[in-house]
């Protein structure tokens, strides 16, 4: 009987020993724990462990990819840019060109994000922007019981409409632009999954213009192409990074405030944002935005914390700044 238990452990330390851990050897082993067979337990729990993290660490690995120019990777080893978003993707504008992802062919909710395609629509109808709309009671979010202050009964024009709901996302606004859409808010998402196949957003589903439902998804690829189509929309650029704004709701004076706090920071240099959350999409954020001299475009979804997606973009622009510095050619000192 000893003799099996030490063969059995002689063959645990092997298993081990592939994993690139030194194990006890069967001798220790049999010293140390005694001659029952709980002896053997450790072993085979801590082998049990180092294969499912490293199972796990494949997993991630595989869906992290950085763009290679020439034989080269984009960055060193040393730099290793950790994001808590779940999937993103930074692409380089002007050349198409994939500069990081990670998980971007996910089919995730996209919650606000969805108020992109709002606006495109809304405006491919060439509609009259001084025409004044009105909040009504189907406007209100029964869904998720989100707050506005657009009461119902409250009138805006339909540019200031398309203005809070894209700088403030509200979801009162992007509803009533549905609504006072030709042939109603069900002709209008059915033009918004036009619209998305015309872009080649094979990942991207609409059912509804606020993003409230869960049911509207699409992958950071797919995202990356409808924030391109989006900024030749010169009203998009202009209200998503509109930082703050006064409009007079119901005779009262109110002030809005931009849902992305980097648009108002000195160090960016942002042509088009948009933010969203609900539970099922976590928070998510899209822009595009001048670094080192490039148009980038930046796709973060599925951020767990409050603060996660500002602090993603920052790490990103200061990634693609130090590669921009690693990669430049090195000048010669002038005698």
């Amino acid at each position: 009987m000893f003799f099996m238990k030490k063969a059995l452990l002689m063959l645990l330390a092997t298993a081990v020993v592939g994993l690139g851990v030194t194990p006890l050897t069967a001798d220790a082993a049999v010293k140390k724990h005694g001659k029952h067979v709980k002896s053997a337990a450790p072993l085979k729990k801590s082998t049990a462990q180092l294969k499912s993290k490293s199972k796990k660490h494949a997993r991630v690995m595989t869906h992290i990819r950085y763009s290679r120019q020439g034989s080269s990777p984009l960055l060193s080893d040393s730099q290793v840019l950790a994001l808590g978003s779940s999937a993103v993707l930074v692409q380089d504008q002007a050349t198409g060109a994939v500069l990081y992802e990670k998980n971007a062919n996910a089919v995730l909710p996209i919650a606000s994000i969805t108020k992109l395609m709002t606006a495109m629509v809304a405006l491919d109808a060439s509609p009259d922007l001084k025409e004044t709309l009105t909040i009504g009671v189907e406007d209100v979010d029964l869904l998720k019981g989100t707050h506005s202050r657009l009461s119902v009964g409250a009138k805006l024009s339909r540019e200031e409409m398309l203005r809070l709901a894209l700088m403030s996302s509200e979801n009162r606004a992007a509803s009533a632009l549905s609504r006072h859409y030709p042939g109603g808010q069900k002709a209008f998402v059915a033009a918004m999954n036009v619209k998305a196949k015309m872009l080649g957003l094979n990942d991207t589903r609409f059912f509804d213009p606020t993003g409230l439902t869960a049911l509207n998804v699409s992958s950071s690829h797919d995202l990356a192409k409808m924030v391109s189509a989006a900024h030749q929309y010169p009203l998009i650029r202009e209200f998503t990074t509109t930082v703050e704004e006064e409009v007079n709701v119901a005779g009262r004076s109110q002030q809005f405030h931009n849902t992305n706090a980097l648009v108002k920071s000195p160090a960016w240099q942002i042509g088009l944002s948009k933010t969203g959350y609900i539970n099922e999409a976590g928070r998510c954020l899209v822009m595009q935005a001048w670094i080192n001299s490039k148009p980038t475009i930046i796709v973060l979804l599925d951020s767990v914390g409050k603060m996660t997606r500002v602090g993603d973009a920052n790490r990103i622009k200061r990634w693609v700044e130090a590669n921009a510095q690693a990669q430049a050619p090195q000048r010669l000192p002038t005698s």
